[in-house]
């Protein structure tokens, strides 16, 4: 009767991963319970998904070819444009269909971006991917396009993009406050992405150790045209969350991301914990620092125990 915050179903967003080229769901053994979906297993899972509530998936996308540039990003044939076709065709006012805008899926370098010359990714000619990469889902179906790359002056570009194209109708859910985090490891394992020679992305993601430069890529985000902004990973930081909510009037999302998931899950099997019990409370808290929709590998257990 008295309680401070609710958590519901339709708080949630599911994040997905659809792989070209298999036959069957296959398992990530990092992310337990996670798979590799064909795009016919995918829009199962959707059909379920929205069944307990859930309002919105976001899509990732694994090719079975990359290249130095991530064609497949924009190509109409890639693998994240079949499927958003699939699920627009299916699910059509049913669910919110989020895609991942980014080209480390696709790179065979494994950065967010376009290298240079130095190997060090190129802001401005990876804008122009991202650009094509919108226009591509958006074509297919997409309601809301979420750059991930954390490039400058993406939300911008992607916003020109798709309103010169008439498409005024896609949103962008701005990955605004994005962490160089050690947390995204079980994730990489999913989309089959790693960094050739060993490096990072501390160049273009945010540094763990800083809050108001985080709020000032918010406030970028926004000026440029963010629809949502959000905040990845989430349980540490939900200081950033709350920082950012006092902000802005968008709506706040959340990451609760791959590696928080993965601990929950390899702290229950061993019996340290209560698995359910903590991905509640995790949750929870998530939403009462001040998040409006929190993306987790949760949202269908969740959503199960929510609804009783």
């Amino acid at each position: 009767m008295v309680a401070e915050t609710d958590l519901t179903p339709s708080d949630l967003i599911a994040p997905l991963f659809v792989r070209e080229g298999i036959d069957s769901p296959q398992p990530i053994l990092s992310l337990p319970g996670v798979v590799q979906h064909t795009v016919e297993s995918l829009v199962k899972e959707a059909h379920r998904l929205s069944s307990l509530g859930v309002p919105a998936l976001v899509l990732f996308g694994v090719p079975a070819a990359k290249d130095a540039i991530g064609r497949g990003a924009s190509d109409p044939a890639g693998i994240v444009q079949v499927a958003l076709r699939a699920l627009a065709e299916e699910l059509a006012g049913q669910m919110v269909l989020i895609a991942d805008l980014c080209l480390d899926e696709y790179t065979d370098h494994g950065h967010c971006g376009i290298l240079d010359a130095r190997g060090e990714v190129d802001n401005d000619l990876t804008l122009e991917r991202y650009q094509a990469a919108a226009l591509a889902q958006a074509a297919a179906g997409v309601d809301v396009v979420a750059p991930s790359g954390m490039m400058d002056g993406q939300v911008g570009a992607i916003r020109q993009a798709l309103d010169g194209a008439g498409r005024r109708d896609v949103a962008i859910l701005a990955y605004a406050a994005k962490y160089a985090s050690a947390l995204y490891g079980p994730f990489r394992d999913a989309v089959d992405v790693a960094i050739v020679g060993g490096g990072d992305r501390k160049g273009y993601q945010q540094d763990p150790r800083n809050l108001r430069e985080a709020l000032r890529e918010v406030d970028l985000d926004v000026a440029e045209g963010a629809d949502i902004v959000m905040v990845k990973p989430a349980l540490a930081y939900l200081d950033v969350i709350a920082a950012v909510r006092a902000r802005v009037d968008l709506p706040v999302a959340a990451y609760h991301v791959s590696g928080e998931y993965s601990m929950i899950k390899a702290a229950a099997e061993r019996g340290w914990i209560d698995g359910p019990a903590v991905a509640l409370e995790h949750t929870l808290a998530i939403k009462r620092a001040g998040a409006d929709v929190i993306l987790t590998y949760l949202a269908g257990e969740l959503a199960e125990v929510l609804n009783g």
